[in-house]
């Protein structure tokens, strides 16, 4: 079946298949975005808190790795809604592991993928950086943010990203 293919004559040999309307491409590019601009907006506060402890690292350091470690919690809590969100997706669309955990194969906007991993490079570039500007130090947490940009992609992946209908098996589901 084609991906702009809508005719019933494709399924008549499947009987008792439950069809689902396809979902449009491209996505609506405002679908998800709560996801990106929290995404951007904990990307800022996390290179700024940052960028000022690795400057003044002895009264800010006690802001920067509270920051981190908060980030991180709410990127592994993203990171498992995603999983949970997939999994329920997964009985009636075809979806991919780097579709939904990296935005490829086109399931998302071109600008909402390019805004995940242009903020996924920002978090990894600044926590590096800091890291290395203060070796040995609590900045070293930094290290664990971008699990914040990889679960919050995922997260958009999974409830956003249009995959193709799973084809049901004349066999069974």
């Amino acid at each position: 079946m084609g991906a702009t293919d809508d005719s019933d004559d494709a399924d008549d040999d499947l009987v008792g298949a439950v069809r689902r309307p396809r979902r449009p491409w491209p996505p609506d590019e405002g679908a998800g975005e709560a996801i990106v601009r929290a995404n951007g907006w904990a990307t800022l506060v996390f290179a700024v808190a940052s960028i000022a402890a690795a400057v003044a690292p002895d009264p800010l350091e006690y802001v920067a790795v509270p920051v981190d470690l908060v980030l991180f919690v709410v990127g592994c809590s993203a990171f498992l809604w995603a999983y949970a969100v997939a999994i329920g997706r997964s009985r009636y669309d075809d979806l991919t592991m780097a579709g939904v955990f990296f935005l490829s194969d086109r399931v998302a906007p071109a600008r909402v993928t390019r805004t995940f991993r242009v903020l996924l490079a920002v978090q990894v570039v600044v926590a590096v950086a800091t890291a290395a500007a203060r070796p040995f130090t609590a900045l070293a947490f930094g290290v664990l943010v971008p699990v914040l940009g990889l679960g919050l992609m995922a997260l958009w992946g999974a409830r956003h990203g249009v995959f193709p209908v799973k084809e049901a098996r004349p066999d069974g589901p």
